[in-house]
């Protein structure tokens, strides 16, 4: 067996078992709580324009999808936005881009710092997304799934007139697509990359192929996952597309095929690229290197690819 990039999500079976969100209050409109007050007695903090800070990275998939949400809905003066370096530490996620390699809101250099200041034992690994309350330094939630849904849904006060409606009235086969595409897809390439076996990494491999496979095919005839109409799932996949070919192909050994060798996922990709809020999220330099540079396991001679061309996204579909 190979060593495992993160120990403690390693299963004795060689498998990637990702670990669960510690922090899943939400911040809701009937929220018993009231301005500037923290959660109520069910853990729901106040809608308050101003008051929250998103911190993610840009190299991070699942950071990614709540920076376009905030963006397609018009939320950026209404939830302020924190960057975080690229390449960690073994302290975690730094804010070393900066001044005073210091958050300038949060007033603190490393987001385990808040982690922290709300679970003094907290000893897992810190991730992004995440919503902190600027008030008190409290981590509300790194409830990636639910933040995203929650800006939709919650936040519909202070989204921009033209906003678009991510989420449909029926749910029940966005839910189902999102379902399929984070166990296949989202996390799969982790999954991939981050086996310890050879058994552990065939299954997630197939997995991966086969939904890809099933996904280019239900994108022969329409636009868009559920339709004609961009959705919050659609969002969920371009993330791990958008870095498929630039890390997942190669890094996490997910190479049956490049993503510009589906013809209809290549093409619907670069379609949402070029829409406002996708490309102009994109940092592909960011990307490359925090994968490259902190898998050491993985990468251990920390060199990070040239290539592929990024100008073949702005190519027309």
């Amino acid at each position: 067996m190979s060593p495992a990039q993160f120990v403690k999500e390693s299963a004795p079976s060689g498998e990637w078992k990702r670990q669960g969100n510690r922090f899943t209050d939400r911040i809701t409109r009937d929220s018993g709580a009231r301005p500037g007050e923290g959660p109520d007695e069910h853990g729901r903090w106040p809608v308050e324009a101003g008051r929250y800070r998103l911190v993610v990275s840009l190299a991070c998939p699942w950071a990614h999808r709540a920076v376009i949400v905030r963006k397609l809905l018009g939320l950026e003066d209404a939830i302020s936005l924190a960057v975080v370096d690229p390449i960690r530490d073994d302290r975690g996620w730094r804010f070393t881009l900066d001044p005073d390699d210091r958050d300038p809101v949060l007033g603190i250099r490393f987001l385990s710092n808040a982690y922290l200041r709300t679970d003094p034992s907290y000893d897992g690994r810190v991730t992004v997304p995440a919503i902190v309350d600027t008030v008190t330094g409290l981590v509300v939630t790194n409830d990636y799934p639910q933040i995203t849904l929650d800006l939709s849904t919650e936040w519909t006060e202070f989204h921009r007139p033209d906003a678009p409606g991510l989420i449909p009235e029926d749910r029940a086969e966005l839910d189902r697509l999102i379902d399929e595409i984070y166990r296949d897809v989202n996390n799969g390439v982790y999954r991939c990359g981050f086996a310890t076996t050879q058994d552990a990494y065939e299954a997630a491999y197939d997995a991966l192929f086969e939904r890809l496979d099933v996904l280019d095919e239900r994108l022969a005839d329409r636009d868009y996952l559920l339709g004609d109409t961009l959705t919050e799932v659609d969002i969920r996949l371009f993330t791990t597309l958008v870095r498929f070919d630039a890390v997942y192909h190669g890094h996490f050994k997910c190479n049956r095929n490049k993503l510009t060798e589906f013809p209809h996922l290549w093409s619907y990709a670069r379609r949402l690229y070029q829409r406002p809020g996708f490309g102009e999220t994109v940092d592909f330099d960011q990307i490359k290197r925090h994968y490259y540079l902190t898998h050491d396991n993985i990468n251990p001679n920390r060199i990070v690819p040239k290539g592929p061309d990024p100008r073949a996204w702005t190519a027309l579909p």
